[in-house]
């Protein structure tokens, strides 16, 4: 179970830093984005978060807010797979 949990945050790492690095390069590029190569990379790795992130949020969020909406899906996913390290590594080493 605990290497599951390490998998899974290691998945969860790479997705959040190529969200992080895909808004950095929204910003930097500005209208010339669609064009980079580097964030044609990066949207296609985060494509799976920003679209499950639409599937939970109600139509009168706004499609350019989603991208906001799956940040803060992947630091949540974060804090509980920390969480979880955690837990399963204090129950393998407490004795008794």
């Amino acid at each position: 179970m605990y290497i599951l949990v390490v998998i899974l945050k290691a998945i969860n790492e790479v997705a959040l830093i190529a969200l992080i690095s895909q808004g950095v390069l929204y910003v930097l590029a500005g209208s010339k984005r669609e064009n980079n190569f580097v964030y044609f990379i990066l949207k296609t790795m985060t494509m799976p978060v920003m679209k499950f992130a639409r599937l939970v949020t109600p139509r009168v969020v706004l499609d350019q807010h989603i991208g906001w909406v799956a940040l803060f899906i992947l630091l949540l996913a974060e804090v509980l797979l920390i969480a979880a390290k955690i837990s399963l590594h204090l129950q393998a080493t407490a004795t008794g």
